[in-house]
C-alpha cells in the first residue's frame, strides 16, 4: 500500500514538473523589446533579449517551411566591438543545462555565414562553425553550476564574419544528475539521442521536462522494440529522459550477439562522460531474463544489468573517459540471460575545463560603477580580466591560473572624465597603475587614493584640479614608493604657503578684471602673431642657450671629413659622426644649392629648439658660419621605418615590435597636436621620417614642413602643397586646407604599412595602386590573415591585429571630421599593445576544436558494430 501511494505522489509530481516552467530562462534573441511570445509547439514562454544586453542590432530572417522554431525568426547582430556579453540573472548553485541557438537565414543578405567563438564569463566555451546552407540551425548546449548570481554569454569576433544569436534558454536540472569530478568541468553535449525510434521524430518540452532535444537515430543491424508508455507509468530517477523515449528500445538483430557501437576523438586527451538510459519495453514471462553486462574497450564497466520494467534505469560514468583514439561500448548478455541486451537512449557529453576564475567579484563592481560614473561608452563586456587576450581596453590585471584575477591597472587618459576623481577607486585595493591625465577632472585630488597601498604610479596630469595634493601621496613620492604627476593642474599645490598664495590673489584678479580684458584685447595679435612665427633672435637665443655651437671645423672632425652618408633629402645631405665624449650623432648639412631646403632647414632649426619629448628626434647642436650651416641630431642607430620594412630587410619587425613602433610615433605626434601651444602639425609623416634607436623606440624626425596653427579654428587655413604622394590626405589635396587631420591621415597609412608590410603605393601588374585600394577589400571580407604581413607566417595576434586594422581604418576616414584624435588613438594603440602582450606573456586561449553538432549527427562520427 504504502508503494501505490509513493508511486502515485512520483506521478503527480512528474505530472506538475511537465506543465511547470518554474525557473526557465527563454530569451528571443533580437524580438523587439515589446514583444512576447509561447511558442506552439512547446508551450514555452519567450521574451526579447533585450534587456539582457546593451549593444547589438535586431535582424530578421524571412520565414520558410524550412524552419518553423518561432524563436529562431530574430537574430541579435555584433557588428561592433570585438567582444559583446549578455548579463542574465540566475541562482548560484543552482545547476542549469544552457542551450544557445543560430540560425543564419541568410539575414543580412551576404550569403557567407560568418563564424565566431563563444565565451561563457571568463572561459572560452566553443567556436560557432555555420553551415553553408544558411536555413541550416545549430546549437550549443553546456550543463553548468553558477557560482555567481549572474552569467555572461559572450560573442566574440575572430575576423571571420559578424557573430550573431538566434536564442538563449537556461533550465534547471536536479543537482543530483550529471555530477563530474571536478568543480572546473563543464559538460558539452557531444551526443543526445533517441536511438529506439519508430516515428522519427525530435523530443523536447513538454515530453522532456528539462527541454533537452532528443534526436532519433539507429543503425539498421539493430532491431526495435517498442510499448505505449505515458509519463504516469514511468517510474524516473534523477535524470527525468521522456517516457516517450523511453517507451522504444533497440536489440542487435542477432539475439546472441552484443549490442555495440562507437566513437572517435580528436584528440587522446579530450574527457567524455557517458549517460545510457534503460528501461524494460516487455513484459517478461517468469522463464525470461535480461541481463547484460557493459564494457568499454572490451574493458568491463558494468553489470549485470537487470532493467525494470517501466522503470527508468541510468548507467554513468563517476569519472570521464580519456586516454583512447576511439571507444567502443559493448552491451553483452551474460551467460544466464535468455534476452538480448536493449538500450533505449544515451547521451554523451564532453568535458570542457572552465578552470578560469571571474575576476574577484569586488573589482568587478567598481570597475562597473567607474564605468558607470563616468558615463565611459568604451566597449567593456564580460568579465574585466579574462580570457586573457580580452582583457577590458585599459585595464591590467594579475593572473597566474591560481588565484582569482585583480585589476591591477587601471588608464582612463584621454578619457573626457569630467567632475571629481570618483571614490569607486579607492576600492580597488589591488591597484598599482593609475593614469587619470589628460582629462576635465575637478575638485580636489582626494585623500582616498592615500589608501592604495600597493599603487605605484599615479598620474593627474592635464586636469582641473585644485587645492592641495594629500601629503600622504607627496611623502611617498619622496621616498620613491610611488610616482606621482601632477602637472598642468593650475589650481593644483603641493604646499601650503601655494594655497595661500592663491587665495590672495583671487581678490587682486576680481578688481582688475577689467584692466585684464582690455589688456588681452589690446595684445591679442601681437600675442597670436608671436605664437605662429617664432623670430629668428629670440631662435638664436634659444639655441645659444639650450644646445651647443660648433665650428666649421669641429663638425669636420665629428664626421671624420664627412666620410659616411647616413641619409639624403632636399636639404642636403646626413652624415655619421662621433664627438669627443663619444657620442654618436647625425649631422644634416645645408646643401647650398638648395633655396627650399634653406626654408627647411630653417623651419626644422626654429621648432627644435622649443619642442623636446622622447619620441621626437633631439637636436644637440648646430653650426652656423657664413654659408655653411649644419644641425646635429641625436644618432638612431636603427635607421628609419621604411629601412626596417623593406622586403629585402633580412630582419624582419615582429609584430609586438610594430606596435611599439606605433605606439612611440604616436606618443610623439600626440604631444606635437594636443602637447605644444600653438598645436604643430607636421605636414610629412611617412616611415622615412620614423627613426629607431638601439632599442628600437621610434621618435618622429625632419620637421622642415611643420607648422603650428593657433588652434584648431585657425588650422583650417590654406597653405602651399605639402608631403608626400601616397601620404597625403585626399582632402587636403582637394581643398588645400590644413589642419591635425591630414597628420592623421597620413599616419593611418603607416600603421597600415606596419601591419601588411606593404609599401604606401603598391605595384600591382603593370600600375601603382594605393596601399588603400588594396586593403580595404580584404578587411571588409574579414581575411585578416592576408591584411597582416604574410612574412610574419601567422605569428600575431588576432584580436591586436583587428584593434590596429580599425585604428588605420578609422584614421584614413575619407572624411576628415569623423577621424580620431591622437589623444584616442594613442589610447587604441595602447589597447592593441596590451592585447598583444598578454597573449605573449600568457598563450592563446583559443577555443578547443569545434563540438559536433547534433542537428548534423552523421554516421561518420558515431557507428555500430
Amino acid at each position: 500500500m504504502m508503494g501505490t501511494v509513493l508511486h502515485f505522489l512520483l506521478v503527480f509530481f512528474v505530472l506538475i514538473k511537465a506543465q511547470d516552467q518554474s525557473g526557465f530562462i527563454s530569451l528571443d534573441c533580437g524580438l523587439p523589446e515589446n514583444l512576447n511570445y509561447s511558442s506552439s509547439k512547446t508551450g514555452i514562454n519567450y521574451i526579447s533579449d533585450a534587456k539582457f544586453i546593451d549593444t547589438g542590432v535586431s535582424k530578421r530572417i524571412a520565414r520558410t517551411d524550412k524552419f518553423s522554431l518561432q524563436q529562431l525568426e530574430y537574430v541579435r547582430s555584433f557588428p561592433s566591438g570585438v567582444r559583446n556579453c549578455y548579463n542574465i540573472s540566475v541562482t548560484s548553485g543552482t545547476k542549469y543545462f544552457i542551450r544557445t541557438s543560430f540560425l543564419y537565414g541568410n539575414y543580412d543578405n551576404l550569403n557567407k555565414p560568418p563564424q565566431f567563438d563563444l565565451h561563457f564569463g571568463a572561459n572560452v566555451w566553443d567556436t560557432v562553425k555555420l553551415s553553408s546552407n544558411a536555413s541550416l540551425f545549430t546549437f550549443r548546449e553546456i550543463i553548468y553550476t553558477p557560482s555567481l548570481d549572474y552569467i555572461q554569454p559572450c560573442l566574440v569576433n575572430t575576423g571571420k564574419g559578424t557573430p550573431f544569436i538566434s536564442a538563449i534558454e537556461l533550465r534547471p536540472l536536479n543537482n543530483t544528475a550529471y555530477v563530474t569530478y571536478s568543480a572546473k568541468s563543464v559538460l558539452t553535449n557531444f551526443f543526445r539521442l533517441d536511438v529506439g525510434s519508430i516515428t522519427n521524430l525530435e523530443y523536447r518540452y513538454k515530453d522532456d521536462v528539462f527541454d533537452r532535444i532528443w534526436f532519433p537515430y539507429g543503425f539498421i543491424d539493430w532491431a526495435r522494440l517498442s510499448t505505449s508508455l505515458n509519463n504516469d507509468d514511468l517510474v524516473q530517477n534523477d535524470y527525468e529522459p521522456p517516457a516517450t523515449v523511453m517507451s522504444t528500445a533497440v536489440t542487435p538483430l542477432n539475439a546472441s550477439a552484443p549490442l555495440q557501437f562507437e566513437w572517435g576523438t580528436d584528440n587522446v586527451n579530450d574527457q567524455y562522460y557517458t549517460y545510457f538510459h534503460f528501461n524494460e519495453v516487455e513484459k517478461l514471462a517468469e522463464n525470461e531474463t535480461r541481463a547484460f553486462n557493459l564494457s568499454v574497450n572490451g574493458n568491463h564497466r558494468h553489470g549485470p544489468v537487470i532493467p525494470g520494467y517501466r522503470e527508468t534505469y541510468t548507467i554513468f560514468s563517476p569519472t570521464p573517459l580519456t586516454g583512447a583514439k576511439s571507444y567502443q561500448i559493448s552491451l553483452t548478455k551474460t551467460e544466464n540471460s535468455t534476452l538480448p541486451p536493449i538500450l533505449n537512449a544515451f547521451e554523451i557529453y564532453k568535458v570542457k575545463d572552465f578552470s578560469q576564475s571571474e575576476t574577484h567579484q569586488d573589482d568587478v563592481d567598481t570597475i562597473t560603477n567607474i564605468k558607470n560614473a563616468y558615463g565611459l561608452t568604451r566597449n567593456w563586456e564580460g568579465d574585466p580580466c579574462a580570457p586573457v587576450n580580452y582583457v577590458w581596453e585599459g585595464l591590467n590585471c594579475s593572473i597566474d591560473g591560481n588565484n582569482i584575477p585583480r585589476i591591477i591597472s587601471l588608464n582612463l587618459s584621454s578619457s573626457g572624465l569630467t567632475g571629481e576623481i570618483s571614490s569607486s577607486i579607492s576600492k580597488l585595493t589591488m591597484l598599482q597603475y593609475l593614469d587619470l591625465s589628460n582629462n576635465s577632472l575637478s575638485g580636489p585630488l582626494p585623500d582616498f587614493l592615500m589608501q592604495l597601498r600597493s599603487l605605484k604610479v599615479l598620474n593627474v596630469g592635464k586636469n582641473k584640479l585644485t587645492g592641495l595634493v594629500p601629503s600622504g601621496l607627496l611623502e611617498r613620492s619622496k621616498t620613491g614608493s610611488l610616482l606621482l604627476s601632477v602637472d598642468d593642474n593650475p589650481g593644483l599645490c603641493k604646499t601650503e604657503s601655494c594655497k595661500k598664495k592663491k587665495k590672495l590673489f583671487v581678490p587682486l584678479i576680481a578688481s582688475f578684471s577689467a584692466f585684464i580684458v582690455i589688456l588681452l584685447i589690446s595684445l591679442g595679435f601681437r600675442m597670436f602673431r608671436r605664437q605662429t612665427v617664432i623670430s629668428s633672435s629670440k631662435e638664436r637665443g634659444s639655441m645659444k642657450s639650450k644646445h651647443q655651437k660648433f665650428s666649421y671645423t669641429e663638425i669636420l672632425n665629428i664626421t671624420d671629413n664627412f666620410k659616411t652618408i647616413i641619409g639624403e633629402g632636399g636639404f642636403g645631405k646626413v652624415y655619421f659622426g662621433i664627438l669627443q665624449d663619444q657620442t654618436q650623432v647625425a649631422v644634416k648639412m645645408l646643401s647650398p644649392s638648395s633655396m627650399q631646403g634653406y626654408k627647411e632647414f630653417q623651419s626644422e632649426a626654429q621648432l627644435l629648439t622649443i619642442v623636446h619629448h622622447r619620441n621626437l628626434v633631439s637636436l644637440i647642436g648646430y653650426c652656423n658660419e657664413g654659408e655653411i650651416k649644419a644641425l646635429i641630431y641625436e644618432y638612431m642607430a636603427n635607421g628609419n621605418l621604411q629601412q626596417q620594412l623593406l622586403v629585402e630587410n633580412s630582419k624582419i619587425l615582429n609584430w609586438n615590435e610594430r606596435l611599439n613602433i606605433a605606439v612611440d610615433a604616436a606618443y610623439g605626434l600626440e604631444y606635437l597636436h594636443n602637447g605644444c601651444k600653438p598645436p604643430i602639425m607636421h605636414r610629412d609623416l611617412k616611415p622615412s621620417n620614423i627613426l629607431l634607436d638601439d632599442d628600437m623606440h621610434a621618435k618622429i624626425s625632419d620637421f622642415g614642413l611643420s607648422r603650428a596653427f593657433g588652434n584648431d579654428v585657425d588650422s583650417h587655413i590654406s597653405t602651399r602643397p605639402a608631403g608626400t604622394f601616397g601620404y597625403i590626405d585626399p582632402e587636403f589635396q582637394r581643398t588645400g586646407n590644413t589642419n591635425k587631420k591630414n597628420d592623421i591621415y597620413s599616419f593611418g597609412i603607416i600603421l597600415f604599412e606596419l601591419i601588411t608590410g606593404q609599401k604606401a603605393l603598391i605595384k600591382a601588374s603593370e600600375k601603382t595602386i594605393h596601399i588603400l585600394e588594396w586593403v580595404i577589400p580584404i578587411v571588409e571580407g574579414g581575411d585578416i590573415q592576408n591584411v597582416v604581413d604574410l612574412r610574419l607566417q601567422g605569428e600575431f595576434s588576432i584580436n591586436s591585429a583587428w584593434k590596429a586594422v580599425e585604428i588605420a581604418m578609422s584614421c584614413t576616414s575619407p572624411n576628415a571630421i569623423e577621424r580620431p584624435d591622437m589623444s584616442q588613438i594613442l589610447v587604441d594603440l595602447k589597447e592593441c599593445l596590451s592585447l598583444d602582450m598578454v597573449q605573449r606573456n600568457y598563450g592563446s586561449t583559443r577555443a578547443i576544436d569545434d563540438m559536433i553538432s547534433l542537428a548534423t549527427v552523421s554516421e561518420t562520427t558515431l557507428s555500430a558494430r
